[in-house]
């Protein structure tokens, strides 16, 4: 595999990214994969690298550069409490806008790169960025071929670039990720998302994965579920498969 972190120009300043492709056989496919909520790691990394193994160029930017923060690891441990507080005074400071605005940059950078396909380009999105990787496919509909929200937060909301509304304006494929167990996307809110898809009669699916707690997929997360999330690999596999080609 081939990796590096180089810093990405973007209208507010320069985004620090890790991209991975494989060596052989490029160019590949870009994916862009948006970060969750507690920053940059080690853990978000190695997910990166099994996506790039199938054949994908992937690119993960730090969102959180505005703020100063470069990854969890560089910030000064607090007590719990005030830990959560700081994530999620970082994840308030984001937007669909902000991020959309990262996201073409880092969509410009790779259209200049020789490893970097060409044809069409992916998304995935964790936690509070599910509905970043759906809006990216609709803001680029006829670039994204296909995103996916895994286990994203604000599926349905009264903004006008609310996922369930965004996903309208997508022409690739969509998949949504759900969690069974999610406070901060209740059962009530993927019904409701999944009756939007289907009354629009959408290129999605939005599918429930029973038993789970948000975060399931992440390895060193307490609430991980192997199960759980080897199937979600296995949806992103196929997702991205199919329509990244």
């Amino acid at each position: 595999m081939i990796e590096q972190t180089i810093d990405i120009a973007t209208k507010h300043g320069a985004t620090t990214t890790f991209i991975v492709h494989p060596e052989r056989d490029g160019p590949h496919p870009v994916v862009l994969f948006f970060m969750d909520a507690p920053a940059i790691r080690e853990e978000l990394r190695d997910m990166a690298r099994r996506l790039a193994t199938a054949g994908y160029y992937v690119m993960l930017p730090n969102l959180y550069y505005r703020k100063g923060v470069m990854e969890m690891k560089d910030l000064p441990p607090l007590a719990e409490a005030e830990a959560r507080a700081r994530m999620f005074e970082f994840m308030n400071s984001l937007s669909i806008p902000l991020v959309m605005d990262d996201a073409d940059a880092l969509l410009g950078f790779a259209d200049r790169d020789p490893a970097a396909g060409k044809g069409p380009v992916g998304a995935v999105g964790y936690c509070m960025s599910g509905q970043y990787a759906i809006n990216f496919a609709a803001r680029w509909p006829e670039r994204v071929g296909a995103a996916a929200s895994i286990y994203g937060v604000r599926l349905v909301t009264d903004e006008a670039d609310s996922p369930h509304l965004a996903a309208a304006k997508a022409l690739g494929e969509l998949y949504f990720g759900c969690a069974e167990h999610d406070t901060w996307a209740p059962l009530e809110m993927v019904e409701a998302l999944d009756q939007s898809i289907k009354s629009g009669n959408l290129n999605a699916e939005v599918e429930l994965y029973p038993g789970v707690h948000h975060g399931f997929a992440f390895p060193q997360r307490l609430v991980y579920d192997k199960p759980s999330a080897e199937r979600h690999w296995e949806r992103l596999f196929a997702l991205f498969g199919r329509n990244l080609v």
